[in-house]
């Protein structure tokens, strides 16, 4: 194995995990808008979070007693 072989598949290693990483962060892209828009999760509300983060704001979601418990059983 000479040098610029070496450099050669580095080069298409590069450029193949470039082309990887872009179709995952489109695929979240368009899963977190998917989500948004069928009503599943408002992520508007979690993006004020670092805004509101006194003590005494409130909450981003209300905590459902009865899912809270069933999720103590499960563990």
């Amino acid at each position: 194995m000479d040098m610029e072989f070496i450099r050669n598949i580095q080069g298409w290693g590069y450029v193949s995990m470039i082309f990887i990483i872009t179709i995952g962060l489109y695929a979240y892209i368009y899963h977190l808008y998917k989500s948004q828009r069928d009503g599943v999760k408002d992520y508007e509300k979690y993006s004020n979070m670092a805004l509101n983060d006194e003590i005494d704001d409130t909450l981003v979601e209300a905590k459902d007693p009865q899912n809270d418990a069933k999720d103590n059983k499960e563990r």
